[in-house]
């Protein structure tokens, strides 16, 4: 995008001369637009969060800041931090234990007049909800309340860029879904751009206007958190995101035989052996006896049944014709809970499967 407010351009960083955490990698992020950089614990991604905040000098390729070069790896020449004014959150938060909440919030307003940081202070906290606390210390605070105030301190400069690395990971899950809602609003109330790093597929998600996935130092994907889910590039992307069912077959003309019907396989030849992965919700799963589904159906048995709050995820046992034994997980969400030695029909949605050369 030409009016990108924070643009990484084919960067690269290597700790100690080893092996590069981050490899040729490139970002934009606009102005209101909340991009998340997903991946596994180890591929890069606090790295390049703390490439565009400064923290670390960029070794190579270029960082822009609504146009302007902060960074360039191949002229040695990297903006510090505090040049930079981009708002940071990271995930111990970094109170001053010793500072009320209104004095950590207005630690970085050095500019101001001391009656301006106030009001700044004051109103950052009135954003995130913690108004009634200034005069509070950290120590006094839920876990929750220290983000909020955190979150604060970043937005009080109103930075038009915010970097938030692992925000929530120090909560509890029913706090950690609270929270991060109420930050997804107050960050595009301030229409800064954001680029927030997160392990958690659900939380990008929640969170993202477009997600970034990374493996290994790069770029494996990006798009909207609907179509990297729907339309995964590779079986990383298909595997990183929900558990993942697995067949495997070879291309016949532009399908995939399977014992659950035809895949389609474009784009690859024939003859091609693939491996053929949907998620538990792709396959349906009805009582036999009942309603016969249309199209192809496998005969299984239900092995075992857990209840997960809005369905139901069962483990299902089928035999092909071939003689093979499969195991497979069904995500149901309607009709009768499904009972171990329950026989079903199986169904398998053909346009929600995956094919991968193998």
């Amino acid at each position: 995008m030409s009016d990108a407010a924070l643009s990484l351009e084919a960067i690269g960083h290597s700790y100690d001369g080893a092996v590069e955490v981050v490899s040729d990698f490139s970002l934009e992020v606009g102005a209101g637009e909340i991009a998340c950089l997903l991946g596994p614990s180890g591929c890069g991604k606090s790295t390049v969060l703390r490439l565009a905040a400064g923290l670390e000098p960029l070794q190579r390729g270029l960082i822009r800041l609504h146009g302007e070069t902060v960074a360039d790896g191949g002229a040695g020449r990297s903006e510090p931090p505090e040049r930079r004014k981009v708002g940071l959150v990271f995930q111990d938060f970094a109170l001053f234990p010793h500072l009320t909440v209104a004095r950590n919030v207005a630690f970085g307003l050095s500019t101001l007049s001391e009656p301006e940081r106030t009001d700044r202070a004051r109103e950052a906290l009135s954003q995130v909800g913690m108004a009634d606390f200034a005069g509070a210390y950290p120590h006094a605070l839920s876990g929750g309340q220290q983000q909020r105030v955190a979150l604060a301190r970043a937005l009080a400069p109103r930075p038009s860029i915010m970097l938030l690395d692992e925000p929530f990971s120090g909560l509890d899950a029913r706090l950690r879904e609270q929270i991060r809602d109420d930050t997804l609003r107050v960050l595009k109330r301030s229409g800064a751009a954001t680029l927030l790093v997160t392990h958690d597929p659900e939380e990008a998600m929640f969170m993202a206007d477009r997600i970034f996935l990374m493996q290994s130092g790069r770029l494996m994907q990006s798009g909207p958190p609907a179509a990297v889910y729907a339309k995964p590039s590779s079986e990383f992307a298909a595997r990183f995101f929900s558990n993942i069912n697995e067949l495997e077959g070879v291309v016949d003309k532009t399908v995939v035989m399977t014992p659950l019907g035809s895949v389609p396989a474009p784009g690859l030849a024939p003859g091609t052996r693939v491996k053929v992965l949907f998620r538990p919700e792709s396959l349906g799963a009805r009582p036999l006896g009942g309603t016969s589904p249309c199209g192809t159906s496998l005969a299984g048995t239900v092995t075992e049944a857990r209840f997960i709050g809005v369905a139901w995820l069962a483990r299902v046992t089928a035999r092909a014709e071939n003689g093979d034994a499969l195991d497979l997980q069904v995500r149901m969400t309607a009709g009768h809970p499904p009972e171990a030695g329950q026989h079903v029909a199986l169904q398998l949605d053909p346009t929600q499967a995956f094919v991968f050369e193998t």
